[in-house]
């Protein structure tokens, strides 16, 4: 279904809702990769309830759904998306201390915000995300990680709705957690909640490592630029950006899309890059080093639309 349809029938269910909505809205302005055509319309949820409200209409009237968070670790197809896309980000982003160590936090949260969250609250644990730029929820799903620390170390429990549209929740070994990998990565259940386990710190020492892995990523990554952050999964026992490097690719361009210059683990939008630049970008720097090192690499980007 397209288009005038689909635009109508979520607009309508949206305004029930009392949910925000855009239509014709360009996602150039919900991707860190600042690429991608328009889609037919965003909705904004903001409880479960709304949330689960939208997804049942979708479903009923065969309109192709699209759940992004922040948009951090997506590249949208220069076609657009033909459907709805449910935004799960500040409007749904509740956070509390459920008791003295364990913080619960909508999915729609900013890790920024998570972060700061557990700082003010004197909890430590989540240091190595702050600077991830992404949602908690897409932080959960993909377990992300960084400077030796990933949510394993501090993830309990997500809540979520399954694919019968029903609340449910993983706990513990249940949630599947693995590198940048989790239960949700496959079950195709949407996660609305976090509960996270941390233990109680000196506010100022959890501040200043918070700090020290934000000047490492400002040193070492390059955030000036329209990313999706690492393009690549760490190959076992491998670098990706190292490989890319020892391949001669570190500043290839294809279009507008370009191999970092300053870690070639990261592929940029140098400002005027169109999304099939990077897929192709993407593509040719796989099949190089799969021909030179023999090592296949697997994106950490997913691919929405037609490519």
């Amino acid at each position: 279904m397209k288009g005038d349809y689909v635009t109508d029938i979520v607009k309508k269910t949206a305004e029930k809702l009392n949910c925000r909505y855009l239509e014709n809205a360009s996602m150039r302005d919900f991707t860190s990769f600042k690429t991608g055509g328009n889609a037919d319309i965003i909705v904004f949820p903001d409880s479960i309830a709304s949330l689960t409200a939208i997804l049942k209409s979708c479903r009923e009237n065969e309109i192709k759904t699209y759940i992004i968070g922040n948009g951090s670790n997506i590249l949208v197809s220069d076609n657009g998306l033909f459907g709805a896309v449910i935004k799960i980000g500040s409007d749904f982003s509740n956070i509390e201390i459920a008791d003295e160590n364990t913080i619960v936090c909508e999915s729609g949260i900013s890790m920024a915000k998570l972060c700061s969250f557990a700082l003010e609250n004197s909890l430590s644990g989540l240091e190595f995300a702050f600077g991830i730029p992404g949602t908690a929820g897409g932080a959960a799903f993909m377990n992300a990680g960084a400077y030796g620390g990933e949510m394993k170390d501090v993830l309990i429990e997500c809540t979520h709705i399954d694919t019968d549209l029903n609340v449910g929740k993983l706990t513990g070994d249940e949630l599947g957690l693995s590198y940048r990998k989790s239960a949700y990565s496959d079950n195709g259940d949407i996660i609305t909640s976090l509960k996270l386990r941390l233990e109680k710190s000196d506010k100022e020492s959890i501040k200043a490592k918070m700090y020290e892995n934000l000047g490492k990523r400002k040193d070492k990554q390059p955030l000036e630029f329209p990313s999706a952050g690492s393009t690549f999964k760490r190959p076992e026992g491998y670098f990706s950006g190292e490989l890319i490097e020892e391949c001669a690719l570190k500043g290839y361009s294809i279009g507008g899309a370009q191999v970092s210059e300053k870690h070639a683990g990261f592929v940029i939008n140098k400002g005027n890059a169109t999304s099939t630049d990077i897929a192709s970008l993407i593509d040719f720097i796989r099949k190089t080093v799969y021909e030179n090192k023999g090592v296949m690499l697997e994106p950490e980007v997913r691919f929405l639309g037609e490519f």
